[in-house]
């Protein structure tokens, strides 16, 4: 697995910004698709393989979309970039366990002292983070997808404040 691949950058912005909408019922993909810039089928595939590991749900129907299946403090995310990339190895010569392996240097292969440490790192830091530490700290830099929602709380969208003496303008 890639650490930059499309799929897992992706899957994480769609996950974060259900995570974002939680508990305000199911969401519609074209809604996520047009916040995370992101194509409604590309989307679609995405959801699917994280319904099949369990991550999200889908409703049917005219008020239908995706909800996350857990709340946000149960869902890492390593276990998005796993439901979506697979196995996380972050070099061709480690194994999914962290194990080398066989090529023709694997016995006398430093970088693979640096690369082991490297990967249980990266791991250890997308399995300790999860969906509500990444919208804590999204609201905490005002990040822009926060701001195109116009929900910051999960609230109603903010209306702008009119100006002095502006008069409200009516629909003919």
């Amino acid at each position: 697995m890639k650490l930059s691949t499309a799929a897992g950058r992706y899957g994480v912005r769609a996950m974060y910004d259900l995570a974002i909408c939680f508990g305000e019922g199911p969401i519609a993909g074209k809604d996520i698709a047009r916040r995370q810039n992101i194509s409604l089928p590309y989307l679609d595939q995405l959801m699917s393989r994280l319904r099949k590991s369990g991550l999200v749900r889908s409703v049917r129907g005219p008020q239908g979309g995706y909800l996350l299946a857990r709340s946000p403090a149960r869902i890492r995310v390593g276990d998005i970039v796993r439901a979506l990339e697979g196995p996380m190895q972050f070099s061709y010569c480690l194994e999914d366990d962290g194990g080398i392996r066989t090529c023709a240097r694997a016995e006398s292969c430093v970088s693979s002292i640096l690369i082991k440490k490297l990967n249980a790192r990266i791991m250890a830091a997308l399995d300790k983070t999860t969906l509500r530490d990444l919208c804590r700290e999204a609201k905490a830099v005002s990040c822009p997808t926060r701001r195109a929602r116009g929900r910051p709380s999960g609230g109603r969208p903010r209306r702008k404040p009119r100006k002095a003496g502006a008069r409200r303008r009516t629909r003919r």
